[in-house]
C-alpha cells in the first residue's frame, strides 16, 4: 500500500478513528515507513513520559545505567547525594557518549578528550580549555533530563516543559495499591531484539482475542479466556487496563509452587491487574509479585523489548528462592517467545504491497484506543 506525500494529513485516518464497531485498522505504512516512525520519536516519545528502569538498578550512590529512549541515548545515575538523575548521554565537548554499560564510578569521563564529570552531571576538569573566553565549567555541565519515580519505576520525560508524572499516570497508582510495586524487587531483568515495529507489539498486550491460538501452550492451559473473566477498568490517566480473575498466580503454571501471596492481599478479591502505560510501559500485578514488559523503539521494523520479574523483598530474601525462582522464569519465557515469534510475523506480513488494513474485532476495544491515543499526537492538527 503506497505511502501517501501528506503522511500527517487525518483524512487518511478518518476509518481508523470511527468508533469500534466500525474501525479500521491503521494503514500498513504506519509500521514500516521511517517518516512516520521519526514524528513518534519527534512528537510522541520526546513529549510524554518514558520508563526507563526500576530503582533498584541504581541502588548505591555511583550506580549508573546508559539506556536510550526511542533513540535518544541518555546515562541514568545515583549521585553521591543519592539522588537519582537523567542526562543526555553526550560529552559538552565535542558529543562523544560519557558512559557506556552499567555499573559503578566516581566520575564520568569522556573517552575523547577526557572531560570529566561527577556523578551529579557537574563538569569537574576540561583539559586544554584554559585561555577562553567566557569559558565557565559552570555552564557545560551534562544536559539534565526530568526523572520522576511512582513504585520502583523511574521515567523520564524529554520535554523540559512537561506536566509531572504524577499528572501523567492519573489513576495508576489507585489501580496497583495492593500489589505494593515500591516494595518489589528485581528478580530478573532481560532483554529481547525482535524484528518489529513497536506499535504490533504494544497493540498485542492488549489484545485478549490472540490468547487462545498464540499462547494455546501457556496461558490458556491455566486461565482460558472463556473460563476466567476479563474486565476492563476504568482509567483517568495515559493508560488502559484490565483485571483477570484468574485467583492464583498469573506467573507460574498451575504445578508450580512459588512464593506465598503479597503481604495484606484480599485473596478472595485477588487477580491480576493489568495496565498498559502509554506509550510502551506494560505492568502485569499478580498475587505473588509482577512482570513489566517496555518496548522500546529502535527503528521502524526493530524494537530493544525488556522484561523484569518483581517479586516482594521478603520474597527474594528467603532461602529457596533460587529453587523457585525458575519456575516464574519458565512461564515467563514461554510467552515470552510466542509474543515475540507472532509480532516479528506481524511485521513480515504487514510490510507487503498487498497489505490492507483489516478491521477490529469488539474485543479489541483496548487496541483500538491505543491506537487513536498514538494519532492523536503524531498527526497534523
Amino acid at each position: 500500500m503506497h505511502e501517501p506525500d501528506d503522511l500527517f494529513s487525518p483524512q487518511h485516518y478518518e476509518s481508523v478513528r470511527r468508533p469500534i464497531g466500525e474501525a479500521f485498522n491503521l494503514p500498513p505504512w504506519c509500521y514500516t515507513s521511517k517518516r512516520f516512525f521519526d514524528r513518534e520519536v519527534e512528537r510522541l516519545f520526546g513529549k510524554v513520559w518514558n520508563f526507563v528502569g526500576r530503582a533498584e538498578r541504581i541502588a548505591r550512590p555511583g550506580d549508573f545505567f546508559t539506556c536510550e529512549v526511542a533513540t535518544v541515548p541518555l546515562l541514568i545515575a545515583r549521585g553521591a547525594d543519592g539522588e537519582a538523575r537523567a542526562f543526555a548521554n553526550t560529552c559538552r565537548h565535542r558529543g562523544c557518549p560519557v558512559a557506556r554499560g552499567e555499573g559503578n564510578v566516581r566520575t564520568f569521563v569522556c573517552p575523547y578528550h577526557s572531560w570529566t564529570y561527577s556523578t551529579s552531571g557537574a563538569l569537574m576538569t576540561a583539559p586544554d580549555m584554559d585561555g577562553l573566553v567566557g569559558f565557565d565549567p559552570k555552564d557545560y555541565s551534562l544536559t539534565p533530563v526530568k526523572l520522576e519515580s511512582w513504585g520502583g519505576f523511574m521515567f523520564v520525560n524529554l520535554d523540559p516543559h512537561s506536566s509531572s508524572l504524577a499528572d501523567y499516570l492519573g489513576n495508576l497508582p489507585a489501580l496497583l495499591a495492593d500489589y505494593d510495586c515500591s516494595h518489589m524487587a528485581l528478580g530478573r531483568r532481560v532483554e529481547y531484539d525482535v524484528p518489529c515495529n513497536w506499535k504490533f507489539y504494544v497493540e498485542n498486550l492488549k489484545d485478549a482475542m490472540h490468547i487462545p491460538t498464540v499462547h494455546r501452550n501457556s496461558i490458556s492451559r491455566y486461565a482460558p479466556v472463556k473460563k476466567f473473566w476479563r474486565e476492563v477498568q476504568k482509567t483517568n490517566g495515559n493508560m488502559v487496563s484490565s483485571f483477570m480473575g484468574y485467583p492464583a498466580s498469573a506467573m507460574l503454571f498451575p504445578d508450580d509452587a512459588g512464593f506465598p501471596p503479597i503481604a495484606g492481599l484480599d485473596m478472595e478479591k485477588a487477580g491480576t491487574t493489568a495496565p498498559l502505560i502509554f506509550p510502551n510501559l506494560y505492568i502485569s500485578c499478580t498475587v505473588d509479585g509482577a512482570w513489566y514488559i517496555h518496548v522500546n523503539p529502535v527503528a521502524p521494523d526493530r524494537i530493544k523489548l525488556e522484561q523484569g520479574a518483581l517479586f516482594p523483598v521478603d520474597s527474594l530474601d528467603r532461602p529457596d528462592r533460587d529453587e523457585v525462582l525458575p519456575r516464574y522464569f519458565r512461564r515467563l519465557d514461554m510467552t515470552q517467545a510466542e509474543d515475540n515469534e507472532i509480532c516479528a510475523l506481524q511485521h513480515v506480513g504487514i510490510s507487503s504491497p498487498l497489505s490492507r488494513p483489516g478491521r477490529y474485532g469488539m474485543k479489541e476495544a483496548l487496541v483500538h484506543q491505543t491506537v487513536n491515543w498514538i494519532l492523536d499526537r503524531v498527526l497534523d492538527a
